[in-house]
């Protein structure tokens, strides 16, 4: 599923960053085109302004001054007198730009009147009259020119001039220049759509892994209540079959074990579902952490003594002012690392509470920790702990330990925006350390 949807968000990604690249460019190219088409225009018109004007200040026109005039202005020149084409016009008949400049005067004839249109020009000098036409214009053969049309008219002779400007170099800078936007697009569509796979499979790998964890978990979850579940079905059929001499209680007892274990399941696992949901309730008050850090020791102590092991207390030489905390929650994370660490410590081991205040950073930081001589936890071990139904070793784990206690510590110690981690103890063990937010009740300092 989530291979599909990669691919969709992919193509979606892509799509739509190629769509508007693309929507870019051809605004572009057609204002950058539009732009350069009109700039050459102009600087046609301008030209051919120049030369008629040079044109009619001369009084003896040679072959050889319009053969240099083609030449500078990369044109060509037809020139009739009365309507008869100068011997100039009728050179290279069979070239194809006689033919393109034959098609040019239809062309003009069937287009234009002899009124001049809105950037035409209509010169006129004493008894000289000159009407001036430039226009682009495309042949039979697809070449494309700019085109000027003049007559000069003085007395009764009129001269007419039709010059064709051929603009194969502009054609061949847009062509290039529409290549090398097509090559460009390429280039950015391939790469667009490399980084959409990337970035949407970034995206939804927290969404995948999320969804892989579910999985596990109600695996996990359907295999911790299988066992007690199976257990009390079984005392239920053997109940039902016992003869009335046979013992019913030890049955029962099984029976009101396995419940509670099937409850304390449930009521972890509820508690995640509120971190889950980001509705995992604190209630913060004033609170002296140091009595509650006191409450729990004395009430591990029996159990710590039952096993052998050592219980001792640090605390600091000042009583800590009470601070905004939530008290419930606090001595649900001391119990759940008190109980871990004596379930995890061999007879004869030892277990060390401290309470400390950290005040070299800003906000101040109550610092707990919880020590123990126990088998210690790996260096590769240390970050998945804190997973959901993980054990360190299976074989080993109480069956009252479903890997879910180190878990809930992890979601209530951030839900108070503090952090907890593990560390080595000198000597063999490990080390839980808690760093919470220290804020003291308005109107109390700190000694």
């Amino acid at each position: 599923m989530f291979r599909k949807v990669h691919y969709l968000l992919t193509l979606l990604c892509a799509g739509i960053t190629a769509s508007i690249l693309l929507v870019m460019s051809f605004i572009y190219l057609y204002v950058s085109e539009t732009s350069l088409t009109q700039s050459q225009f102009l600087s046609f018109q301008h030209a051919m302004d120049n030369l008629i004007n040079n044109f009619r200040q001369q009084r003896v026109i040679t072959h050889e001054w319009l053969i240099q005039t083609e030449k500078g202005n990369a044109c060509s020149i037809r020139i009739t007198d009365n309507g008869i084409p100068l011997l100039f016009s009728q050179r290279n008949s069979g070239d194809p730009l006689r033919a393109a400049e034959e098609e040019a005067l239809d062309y003009f004839h069937a287009s234009f009147s002899f009124a001049p249109a809105p950037g035409d020009a209509e010169l006129s000098s004493g008894e000289e009259d000159c009407i001036l036409f430039t226009f682009p214009f495309t042949s039979s053969s697809g070449e494309n020119y700019y085109a000027c049309f003049a007559r000069i008219s003085k007395e009764d002779q009129s001269t007419e001039l039709l010059i064709l400007h051929p603009i194969k170099e502009l054609d061949e800078k847009i062509k290039i220049q529409r290549i090398h936007f097509a090559l460009i697009d390429l280039a950015a569509v391939f790469l667009l759509t490399l980084f959409s796979f990337f970035f949407t499979k970034k995206l939804l790998s927290p969404i995948e892994r999320s969804r892989k964890e579910q999985i596990q978990f109600v695996a996990a979850a359907s295999h911790e209540l299988r066992t007690p579940l199976a257990v009390i079905l079984s005392c239920v059929s053997a109940i039902k079959k016992a003869s009335p001499e046979e013992d019913e209680e030890g049955f029962l007892a099984t029976i009101s074990s396995e419940g509670q274990r099937m409850s304390h399941l449930i009521s972890d696992m509820l508690l995640l579902s509120q971190a889950d949901a980001h509705t995992f309730p604190v209630h913060l008050k004033p609170t002296e952490c140091d009595t509650l850090l006191l409450n729990s020791y004395e009430a591990f102590e029996p159990m710590a003594g039952e096993k052998g092991i050592s219980l001792t207390i640090s605390l600091p030489d000042h009583v800590l002012p009470p601070c905004l905390c939530d008290g419930e929650r606090f001595n649900q994370i001391m119990a759940i690392l008190l109980h871990n660490a004596i379930s995890y410590t061999p007879k004869g081991g030892s277990i060390c509470l401290s309470l400390s205040l950290n005040t070299a950073k800003k906000p101040e930081l109550l610092v707990l920790s919880v020590a123990d001589s126990g088998i210690g936890i790996p260096d590769g071990e240390k970050e998945k702990i804190f997973r959901r139904f993980y054990r360190l070793d299976q074989s080993r784990s109480e069956k009252n330990h479903f890997g879910l206690g180190l878990s809930i510590a992890f979601e209530i110690v951030h839900s108070l925006d503090g952090n907890i981690r593990v560390e080595d103890t000198p000597g063999g063990g490990s080390t839980f350390i808690v760093c919470l937010p220290f804020h003291p009740v308005s109107g109390e300092k700190v000694l």
